[in-house]
């Protein structure tokens, strides 16, 4: 064996001697994929926390259509949760992968010192004995190689047998991560069928109060016309209890004066009832106002100034101003008959005193509502005048 030979020999087993197991892999492709499982991890790890967050809420909300809306967005947040553990499970593939690549690389760099050295040495042992008894110093190089082969086999046994268990653990591991990466793929089709489920109950439920609103309305309308059709009723039944009153009270007086060119008659008094004022009517007895109320009485215009007189005897209940309605007067006329006259601008009589009818109570300020009332419900008092 020459001297090339040798030393070639010797440099085969310095490498195997110098190399270690694997060869460190690059630190950026490696540390980026390592960082991006992470980041997935904790993405779904803050998605499964808030998916829990609104389960509770769907748990404590009593209302259909916002517990299936509540369902639905858990559902959405655990398909997100489920993403991201696939994205970090991915990236643990891929992180496997280029680890078993630079394992192979490495292991393949570890055979080749050794398969060279293994070339030489069957290169050794096919040429025959008495050549290298022959040929000088190749005995002691022969000794010196086969001394050194001896002491290095079992490490490069061991060592071999070390990097066929890490690719086998690799492997395995690979195997695994890929079953997790196909579950993870299977749960997030699941959830997203829970959430199409939840999505279709939210609109089932958002229909139903959607006819229930409608019927709702529809039942408000109905309601609000029997109100009205009711409060019709009432009025009419007031206005017939009120005609009752009335013609009560006026059948113990004489009768109409007779009209003129008629047989004559006996004299008759005034009439029970007159109008305080001269003035264009301007709202009637029942009339509706742009607020929805109905008119108690009847209001005149008339020049500020108009005087306003008694519209029957009685006696002064209240003479005073109103907040809003100017100088107020009362008149009890007894038997539970009163009238009251708002709007006036000055007064000329005081609580307590009796008046006739047709005495000056004070003058208008341009308005003036006159209600007759017989026990506190108003009357038209139309019914009355001459």
């Amino acid at each position: 064996m020459g001297p090339g030979r040798s030393l070639g020999i010797a440099a085969a087993l310095i490498a195997i001697t110098a190399t270690g197991l694997l060869a460190q892999p690059r630190p950026d492709a490696t540390q980026q994929t390592a960082r991006t499982a992470i980041e997935a991890s904790a993405a779904a790890k803050a998605a499964e926390a808030r998916a829990a967050e609104l389960d509770r809420a769907a748990a404590s909300e009593r209302d259909g259509e916002a517990r299936a809306r509540a369902e639905q967005a858990a559902a959405a947040q655990r398909i997100k949760a489920a993403e991201a553990e696939q994205a970090a499970a991915e990236a643990r593939l891929a992180l496997l992968d280029r680890l078993l690549a630079r394992q192979r690389v490495a292991f393949a760099e570890r055979q080749r010192p050794a398969l060279e050295l293994v070339a030489a040495l069957q290169a050794m042992a096919r040429r025959p004995a008495v050549l290298a008894l022959a040929q000088p110093g190749s005995a002691q190089d022969l000794v010196h190689v086969r001394a050194t082969l001896a002491s290095l086999l079992p490490a490069i046994e061991a060592r071999s047998a070390g990097v066929r268990a890490d690719l086998a653990r690799s492997r395995a591991l690979r195997t695994a991560t890929a079953g997790a990466v196909a579950d993870l793929k299977k749960r997030r089709e699941e959830l997203e069928a829970r959430r199409l489920a939840a999505l279709q109950l939210e609109s089932e439920h958002h229909l139903a109060a959607v006819a229930l609103g409608r019927d709702a309305l529809v039942a408000s309308d109905r309601a609000l016309a029997l109100g009205e059709k009711a409060r019709e009723l009432a009025a009419d039944a007031d206005r017939g209890q009120s005609a009752a009153y009335v013609r009560s009270d006026l059948l113990p007086l004489a009768g109409p004066l007779p009209r003129p060119g008629t047989a004559a008659a006996p004299p008759a008094g005034p009439a029970p009832y007159r109008l305080p004022l001269q003035g264009r009517l301007v709202t009637g007895f029942g009339e509706l106002s742009p607020a929805g109320v109905r008119a108690r009485g009847l209001t005149f215009e008339a020049t500020p100034g108009t005087p306003v007189i008694a519209p029957a005897p009685g006696t002064i209940a209240y003479a005073a101003p109103f907040a809003g309605y100017g100088q107020v007067v009362i008149v009890d006329h007894g038997k539970g008959w009163t009238s009251l006259l708002a709007g006036l601008a000055t007064l000329t009589v005081r609580p307590g005193a009796t008046v006739a009818q047709g005495a000056p109570l004070g003058t208008g300020s341009g308005r003036v509502t006159v209600e007759l009332r017989r026990r506190g419900q108003p009357l038209d008092l139309t019914q009355l005048l001459d």
